[in-house]
């Protein structure tokens, strides 16, 4: 069953579904369902937490091999025999073989990236949902709102609850993309692609010292707008910015060419990556001046931070696996709201304290081949949840 009512406005209506209870054997069944998602994300958590334990120890394990064995480059104006296949550390200004230039809207620049971005003004809609329960069936209210904004991706009207009114165009008649330098240089080193692609601080390029490139395109602070009138843009207008990243030469208006650290192989007068004994490759750019121990000391907290972000992935996805697979017994219950408010607390409690254990029990295994005593401290720390657990069972309970 469906309901409209509109509000006055064509950007906003209300939308009511309404659908009979589920029946005890339906939620049975989609319970079921959920049991055997669960199976498989628990299964997915051990091997994202030991596989995770693995990279983050070879990872560390290749950091400090590689500041063990790079080599400072004295000069980065001249390819010296002697370091060829070593690890060297080096700092300069980037530059360019040529321009970079856009050619539909009269624009250059000496960088290692331009990036063009266009927006198109769009419908764009949102919903806000409540459920609740009326003369035994569950309905649903969803409120539905329209707005125009400027978007870089194309918005399908057509997933529309209600297109009429509110329809897009189904493509941009002018195309965002990114052009990068071929051949980018430190000094009289040429940047491998892997490093090229670390360089990715884009800053908006200001417009203000360029025309109007078309007699159809109007300049409005830092866009070019597509549009008859920018300050009040139809759906269907466009509007073009620009970005760019490694500015590579002296510039009037922007400065002088960005500096960077690099630590790779010297391979000829080639900058490529280097694979250390440990089994991980090391090609690191960092933009500034900096030296070979704050670069490691760097890549150290990077390595630390996703090693952290991924165990506590791994712990979601071990409680999320626990309470999917268990809530089943919330179900056989849940006609019974006081019993069933209970058992969802138990079994929070319950996933909970064995996620812990286990992520905590697997991160120590995955230590077990490097780090043998600091698995055995942590495979005793597993156990705590479950001992702080027990204790607060009553004595009656536990006999």
């Amino acid at each position: 069953l469906q309901q409209f009512s509109d509000t006055g406005s064509r950007k906003e209506h209300v939308k009511i579904t309404s659908e009979s209870k589920p029946g005890f054997l339906e939620r049975l069944s989609e319970t079921s369902g959920g049991m055997l998602m669960g199976l498989v994300t628990f299964l997915l958590s051990f091997y994202l937490l030991f596989t995770n334990e693995g990279r983050a120890l070879t990872t560390a394990k290749s950091l400090d091999e590689g500041l063990s064995l790079v080599v400072p480059l004295d000069s980065i104006h001249s390819v010296s025999q002697q370091n060829e296949g070593r690890l060297v550390h080096l700092a300069g200004a980037l530059s360019t073989s040529k321009p970079l230039f856009d050619p539909s809207y009269g624009l250059s620049i000496q960088a290692v990236k331009l990036k063009r971005n266009v927006e198109m003004y769009q419908w764009v809609e949102y919903e806000d949902s409540t459920e609740y329960e009326e003369n035994g069936e569950i309905k649903k209210e969803t409120k539905y709102s329209y707005n125009t904004e400027w978007k870089s991706e194309v918005v399908n009207s057509r997933n529309f609850d209600r297109e009429i009114g509110h329809k897009n165009p189904s493509a941009m008649a002018v195309e965002s993309f990114t052009a990068v330098s071929p051949h980018v240089q430190v000094g009289s080193f040429i940047l491998s692609k892997g490093l090229v692609d670390k360089i990715d601080d884009f800053r908006q390029l200001s417009l203000s010292n360029l025309e109007d490139p078309h007699a159809d395109v109007t300049r409005g602070g830092d866009y070019f707008y597509h549009s008859d009138n920018p300050r009040r843009p139809e759906v269907g207008d466009l509007r073009v910015s620009f970005f760019y990243a490694g500015l590579s030469g002296d510039d009037p208006h922007l400065g002088s060419a960005d500096k960077v650290t690099v630590i790779a192989r010297q391979q000829g007068d080639q900058l490529v990556p280097y694979h250390t004994k440990s089994g991980d490759v090391l090609q690191i750019l960092y933009p500034g001046g900096l030296s070979a121990e704050e670069v490691f000391q760097k890549e150290h907290k990077s390595n630390t931070m996703k090693t952290w972000a991924l165990r506590a992935a791994g712990w979601l996805a071990m409680f999320v696996g626990i309470s999917l697979m268990t809530r089943i017994f919330y179900t056989l219950v849940d006609w019974f709201p006081v019993v069933r408010d209970l058992v969802n607390i138990g079994l929070k409690a319950f996933a909970f304290c064995v996620a812990s254990s286990l992520s905590l029990l697997t991160i120590s295994i995955g230590w077990l081949f490097y780090r043998p005593l600091w698995a055995v401290l942590i495979a005793l720390l597993s156990v705590v949840p479950i001992v702080v657990a027990k204790s607060r069972v009553p004595p009656k309970k536990q006999q």
